[in-house]
């Protein structure tokens, strides 16, 4: 546990007590992959593909791919769909915006937020780009979900309304840097330089939502991969990034008064934290994943919805003001509002979710879904409200004490009240129904059908099996070509400066 603290610029603080350096010892520790920890990348390598090939035909991932396909290189990396090698950055940018689109990969909650999952493109296309071998890949991802699992678990962006993709800058250095088996000096300025270029305000998670936030975190891997090319070449970051007197912590977080504790591996201890990460079962911010799955457990009980007269859902203070009614935004109850907007409103999602008995990554936020009038009608029944038990049990460090679920009372208009909770997801390890293995491989089936041929499917996957003993220059495997036919029916998009 290392302590954190603004310093000023006349204090006497060694390089070496820096938190980038530090972080940048991590990466360099050459300790073994343990066999739970590369099974678990090699799950979400899976579950990147699946939601990139559900996500392939939608606006954003159409132009953040016409950018990419401009910027051809040889050598270079694949662009998710389609056959070619292209620049690294740009790859890693078409491939971030394809995994984030659908809010629909892995979540890590404590102090903050994260989707370590968007590590991984920009890994997948550096290792494609230098010719790395399968096995330093999964050493590089495992270091790069450590780096931002631990800097969330340590230190809180949101409350400061700094987006929660200022540890993914870090991160992805990190990780680039196990990956090429960078030395520490290096690592640690392409981290301090890094996090300088990735900080950004959470407005893009607020009020109207656009489709920024699926851009946001292909932005800082693509800023992260060249911070690392620039500190390969013996330039320099400002310095310390964090805690120095006009750093990160002094004027973006909690001040010089204030002290983080950020968790990092022992030197020797292997890097886990990949194991305390969770996917998603259904399309939409993680915090929504118990209600969805309790909403379906209570529609039985309930019987016509007609007879709700409220419905209030007690949950942690996270849930309550960023998909809550704590939030204070007037979209989250606006049928007009975009996709991203309805991802991040728990009345409406517990709404669908409560008449339709499913939850459906297109279907449950269709314009004509959201204008029903007993869906309206419902959702405007719907409140929350923070319960101090379940913030408490939102940051809990104990795994088997830890939910990021609610209580659900619904008021009938006869008086009666049906109370039903749900601590965590069906999907969530603890919960009813985890994934392993064969449920991430599911999940790619049903979400690649109709988009990826299924020989072409049973190709990746056998390629993703086989990863730990790929040699260099194989890696381009990785990539899923979608079928043509799919593509063509892609929206037109109006061209820009990159041809």
């Amino acid at each position: 546990m290392h302590p954190v603290r603004t310093r000023r610029s006349a204090d006497e603080f060694p390089i070496t007590e820096h938190l980038a350096y530090k972080i940048a010892e991590v990466a360099v520790d050459e300790v073994e992959v343990e066999p739970a920890t590369e099974a678990m990348v090699l799950n979400r390598i899976i579950d990147d593909a699946a939601v990139s090939a559900a996500a392939v035909l939608r606006q954003p991932v159409t132009v953040a791919r016409h950018q990419a396909l401009a910027h051809r290189s040889t050598p270079g990396a694949t662009v998710f769909g389609v056959d070619g090698s292209y620049s690294a950055e740009w790859a890693a940018w078409a491939n971030g915006v394809a995994v984030r689109e659908l809010d629909f990969h892995d979540t890590f909650l404590a102090a903050e937020y994260s989707h370590p999952g968007d590590n991984i493109p920009p890994l997948v296309a550096v290792a494609q780009q230098l010719g790395v071998s399968g096995a330093d890949l999964i050493r590089g991802i495992a270091t790069a979900y450590e780096i931002q699992i631990d800097l969330a678990r340590g230190i809180c962006l949101h409350e400061h309304k700094i987006d929660h993709v200022a540890h993914l800058g870090p991160s992805v250095a990190a990780g680039i840097g196990t990956m090429l088996r960078l030395d520490t000096e290096t690592i640690y300025q392409a981290i301090g330089q890094a996090l300088h270029l990735t900080t950004a305000t959470r407005q893009s998670r607020k009020g109207s939502i656009s489709s920024w936030k699926a851009f946001a975190p292909a932005h800082a891997a693509k800023v992260a991969i060249e911070a690392v090319d620039r500190a390969m070449r013996g330039e320099r970051s400002p310095a310390p990034i964090w805690e120095g007197e006009d750093g990160v912590i002094a004027w973006l977080l909690s001040g010089p008064e204030h002290t983080y504790q950020v968790p990092l591996p022992a030197p020797g201890e292997p890097k886990r934290a990949i194991l305390d990460s969770f996917t998603k079962e259904h399309s939409a911010e993680y915090q929504s994943q118990a209600p969805i799955d309790l909403a379906r457990r209570l529609r039985d009980r309930i019987g016509d919805l007609d007879q709700v007269a409220s419905i209030v859902l007690h949950t942690s203070h996270h849930t309550h003001v960023v998909i809550g009614t704590g939030s204070g935004d007037p979209q989250k109850f606006d049928p007009d509002a975009s996709r991203e907007t309805l991802d991040h409103s728990l009345p409406y999602i517990f709404a669908v979710a409560l008449q339709d008995g499913s939850w459906h990554h297109e279907h449950s936020y269709a314009p004509e879904r959201a204008h029903r009038p007993d869906t309206i009608a419902l959702w405007h029944k719907i409140s929350t409200v923070e319960d101090p038990e379940w913030t408490r049990r939102y940051h809990s460090t104990d795994p088997a004490e830890k939910a990021f679920g609610a209580r659900a009372e619904v008021t009938l208009k006869s008086g009666e009240v049906i109370s039903d909770e749900l601590a965590v997801a069906d999907a969530h390890p603890l919960g009813a129904r985890p994934f392993g293995r064969e449920q991430y491989v599911a999940k790619f089936g049903q979400l690649a059908g109709g988009v990826v041929k299924p020989a072409e499917q049973q190709r990746f996957l056998a390629t993703v099996d086989g990863l730990a003993d790929m040699k260099s220059g194989t890696l381009a495997g990785l990539n899923v070509l979608v079928d043509p036919r799919v593509l063509d029916k892609a929206p037109t998009v109006s061209s820009g400066i990159f041809q």
